[in-house]
Parts: structure tokens; sequence; C-alpha cells
């Protein structure tokens, strides 16, 4: 593990936001307001300014929101939006991470996931193709090892780096980590999260890589309800069986709370058909997860985070 220390010369560069609406960044477009948020201009902006929270502030990271709710509460402490901002995205020609045969892609937390499976196609790495079906950056994907295809993130990353509260990076391997299905937590409690990651994929056709994401982004469009606003899974797949599958067979299409539905085009998402509230989504999450247990004795487990005050 190494220590990067960012320089403290010159304050935070970003804007601070105060009483912000965080239905304008979660794609659910439902959710209270948070105390403070902040846009960071960059990596080194994100550790000036997280060495200025108090140490007992609450902290919240988003990237593009796909994953999240914000109870209508709202949030205590600060929520810092990383997408588009800390997105820096390159080629790694040197060092001694790649191999024979493969190629690293350094890819910041505030990238989207489909971007980098873009850029590893355009420069003919393969293995990338799945994460353009995930709607989500890469801080995300790195924190729940978001996958689809039976692809998942971690199969892929040589090594990360995380930000801590003073500010300070850390390279960590992915031997500093357990990771599961949808589940990623350090080996010892770190106060830590990911600013950016390096990617290992193996060299082979690019062009026979870009069809393969064109033919997964149609298949996701005949699939999902992405007309409107939604947080993409909302369960994980329990052992050898689909969430979608459990849902739909204990008659659960169509249910609504308020404006909360679940989806009549694929059972494990709840969209928001217009005006639901925060309490309405997640109602509606837990009336979905007691009927399962109730009718077929499974427990589903969230894949979305909900967060902040009820």
């Amino acid at each position: 593990m190494m220590a990067e220390r960012q320089t403290r010369t010159a304050p935070p560069r970003g804007e601070l936001a105060r009483d912000v609406a965080m239905g304008h960044y979660v794609s659910w477009r439902a959710g209270g307001r948070a105390e403070r948020l902040y846009t960071p201009v960059d990596l080194a902006d994100l550790c000036a300014f997280l060495a200025t929270v108090p140490a007992c502030e609450p902290i919240y990271f988003i990237g593009l929101g796909s994953n999240l709710l914000v109870r209508d509460g709202g949030l205590k402490g600060t929520a810092i939006c990383l997408h588009g901002v800390v997105n820096r995205i390159q080629l790694e020609t040197a060092g001694d991470m790649a191999r024979a045969g493969q190629g690293v892609i350094y890819a910041e937390a505030g990238v989207a996931s489909p971007k980098l499976a873009r850029f590893a196609a355009n420069h003919d790495l393969v293995g990338a193709e799945f994460l353009a079906g995930i709607p989500g950056a890469v801080g995300g994907a790195m924190a729940m090892n978001a996958g689809c295809h039976g692809h998942e993130t971690w199969d892929h990353v040589a090594q990360t780096l995380t930000v801590n509260r003073h500010g300070e990076l850390h390279r960590r391997g992915p031997g500093e980590f357990a990771i599961g299905y949808r589940h990623v937590e350090p080996d010892s409690p770190r106060d830590e999260w990911f600013a950016a990651a390096w990617f290992r994929f193996e060299r082979g056709d690019g062009q026979a890589s870009r069809r393969e994401i064109t033919r997964l982004l149609e298949q996701r469009i005949a699939s999902q309800p992405l007309q409107l606003p939604n947080a993409g899974s909302v369960f994980r797949n329990p052992p050898g069986d689909f969430a979608a599958r459990l849902i739909e067979s204990c008659a659960l299409k169509g249910v609504r709370i308020g404006g909360a539905q679940v989806s009549e085009k694929h059972a494990n998402f709840i969209v928001n058909r217009g005006g639901a509230s925060a309490a309405d989504i997640e109602n509606l999450i837990d009336q979905v997860e007691l009927t399962v247990a109730e009718k077929t004795g499974i427990r589903l487990q969230r894949e979305v985070r909900i967060i902040g005050e009820k």
C-alpha cells in the first residue's frame, strides 16, 4: 500500500451548494434535500475539499445516482458529486500492471461505466463490453462489484486508488478487499472511498467488441423500462434463481404505491410513474420484499442503496 499526499497550498476550487434537491442527482428523480453538495473540479480538488470537512460530518459520494434513493427527510452532511468531473480515463502504456497480451486502463470514479466499455473497445481491448449495460459510474461499480451478463467489475481490477477523509490517496490491490456477488468490503476497517482504478483487459478485436456493445445496449432497451425514471435492478438475484421471476410469480407486476410502480416490463425494476416520493418507492420495495418472502420463503436482498432521514 502506498499513500499519496496531496499538497494543500490552495483552497478547494469546486462549487459548494446548500439545501440541494437530490431528486435532480438520482435516476429515480425523487427524494429529499442535502444540507450541502460539493462538485469538485478534479481529483486533486476532491482531496483538497475532503481535508476541510469536519471529522464528524457525514459524507456521501454520488456518481450517476443510478443505484441510490435519498429519503424524503434528506441528507445531513455533505454529498459529493463525482460524475463528469472526477472523470479522467487513459490507457496506461508503462508500469508493472500490464502483461503480455493485455492492456491497462486508468479510470476515475466519475467515469460512466459505458464510457469505460467504449474506451476499451476503441483501444482494441476486449472483455469490458458488459460494462455498457451498467447504468452507473466506476466508483459505484467498484463499491458494489456491479455486473451483468455473467461478468463482474472486479474480474478486471488490477489496482485501486482510494481516498480518505483527510484527502489522502492510497493505492490498494484486490487482495485488500473481500469481494463477492454485489458486495465489496475492505479487509480491515477503513474510512475510505474509491477514487479510481486500473482495469486490465485482454487485447483483441475492437470492432467485434463495439458490435457486442451495440447488441447489449439494444437488448437492454428492449427488456428494461428505460423510458421511466428507475434505479436499475432493485434486488440481487438469489442463488440459482432470478429476482424478477420471483417477483412476477407473486403477481406483483404493475403494483403501485403512490407514483411508484413495479414495472410491467421488468419485475425487478421499480419506476417513477410521475410524482413518486422516496417514501412511495421505499414502501413499495418493502412490500415486494415481504410478499416474496411470505409466498416463496426467499428473502430478497436489496441491490439499491437507501440513505437519509425518513
